[in-house]
């Protein structure tokens, strides 16, 4: 017997809707941080607070966390629970509260004014 899933999509188009989960995973969460990072990229008030260590870190890994946070619950789920709908509601939710965290946690570091 097969491991497909009856009367449902292909292992093809399963796989196919991974991918695409974790593409728009990885584009949701580049387009989340840009704009915090930003401010590390200008210099901030008269280019004084300028660090470009966040185009080296950050701007690998955010779009790597993007993508493997959906593909890996994407993966999971459709193994133990065999329902790809299901999947896809949890890998959307899992892009959300990822994004959510991007946007509440991460916070580049910002010299105060006072020292130069």
């Amino acid at each position: 017997m097969s491991d497909e899933i009856k009367g449902g999509p292909g292992r093809d188009t399963i796989g196919c809707a991974g991918c695409c989960l974790a593409l728009a995973g990885a584009v949701t969460a580049a387009l989340t941080w840009a704009p915090l990072a930003r401010s590390s990229i200008h210099g901030g008030f008269e280019g004084r607070h300028r660090d470009l260590s966040v185009l080296y870190i950050d701007l690998p890994l955010v779009p790597l966390g993007g993508a493997l946070v959906p593909l890996v619950v994407w993966a999971l789920t459709v193994r133990w629970l065999r329902r790809p709908w299901l999947a896809a509601v949890a890998a959307v939710a899992a892009v959300a509260l990822g994004v959510w965290g991007l946007n509440s946690w991460w916070m580049p570091y910002e010299q105060p004014e006072f020292m130069q």
